[in-house]
């Protein structure tokens, strides 16, 4: 008997939820940058262990809103959670420890106080999750047993598993158990199928993974990628166009780069990812336009399945 089901994978930012959404799936859904709250909104992928199918709701970071994105993607993780069969609390365990030790660094202090927020929530929505530890590879063990301890007495855990997201370390574990809690039923979607998002919204989270990665350090999180045209051509080939906004004038050359490089590495790296994932030739044109309103415009939230009046 065939059974399906979803599966929200919550945690602060940063906690490695897109490398664990990928690792289950195994294959790329998500898109993943050294630079916290990269998801912004939810991502499904679909794994499947057995005759079992999980859709995999990879959400936003929940951490303290501070502008209208900001509330729409805490909006849209807790929104997944809600109507999940399955939750997984993913918690970095450096920051999990840095909630019992009060001498940790700033850094991991944050990112604690979005852990206890989290827990905080979990405790008023009356619902145990799973809690997956991860990063364990950072850390000995007595210690990782330690941090499980103190989360699990918080009493909103029915289990925990400790995992390495990025090596695949206690991730098949937590696979066959998140299938066990399926329900009977179809399937969702075909089994060679392994994520749902339109090919345009796939496109323009490439080209802003790109982005991320080459201007990390000096561009912040002032800029948003949207796939403008999306033409099949006869050939076979894919031709899309995209505009990159930023919301300062000083923040264009940065992206542009001397004499247009960084444009080109970004869309370069862009079109050879995009090139595998559509089985296609694709031909892709990245225009560069500065909007300091972009994040306050409604018509950007409602593709990126965001509440806007959140």
């Amino acid at each position: 008997m065939s059974r399906a089901g979803f599966v929200a994978i919550i945690g602060a930012p940063n906690a490695g939820k897109s490398t664990l959404t990928n690792r289950l799936v195994g294959a790329k859904v998500s898109i993943v940058t050294q630079k916290v709250q990269t998801t912004r909104f939810p991502v499904r992928g679909v794994a499947i262990h057995d005759d079992a199918q999980m859709v995999l709701v990879d959400t936003p970071g929940i951490f303290a809103p501070r502008r209208r994105l900001d509330r729409a993607m805490v909006r849209a993780a807790w929104g997944g959670a809600e109507d999940a069969d399955a939750v997984v609390h993913l918690v970095d365990a450096q920051a999990a420890l840095a909630v019992l030790e009060p001498g940790a660094k700033s850094a991991d202090k944050r990112a604690a106080v979005d852990v206890e927020s989290i827990v905080e929530g979990l405790k008023a929505s009356g619902r145990q999750v799973i809690l997956a530890l991860n990063k364990i590879d950072t850390m000995r063990r007595d210690t990782l047993l330690g941090i499980s301890k103190a989360l699990f007495d918080t009493g909103v855990y029915a289990e925990a598993f400790m995992i390495s997201a990025a090596d695949g370390s206690g991730v098949d574990d937590l696979k066959a158990r998140l299938a066990d809690l399926m329900k009977e039923g179809p399937w969702f979607y075909p089994e060679d199928q392994t994520a749902d998002l339109p090919a345009r919204l796939l496109a323009a989270e490439i080209t802003r993974e790109k982005l991320y990665l080459r201007v990390h350090e000096e561009l912040p999180y002032a800029a948003a990628v949207e796939t403008t045209a999306f033409e099949e051509r006869k050939d076979g080939s894919a031709r899309i166009e995209q505009t990159i906004y930023v919301e300062r004038d000083s923040q264009r050359p940065i992206i542009l780069g001397k004499n247009g490089q960084t444009l080109k590495w970004i869309g370069q790296k862009a079109r050879e990812e995009l090139a595998v994932l559509l089985d296609r030739p694709v031909h892709l044109f990245l225009h560069v336009t500065v909007d300091e309103k972009w994040a306050d415009k409604r018509e950007f939230y409602g593709p990126l399945g965001l509440d806007y009046e959140a």
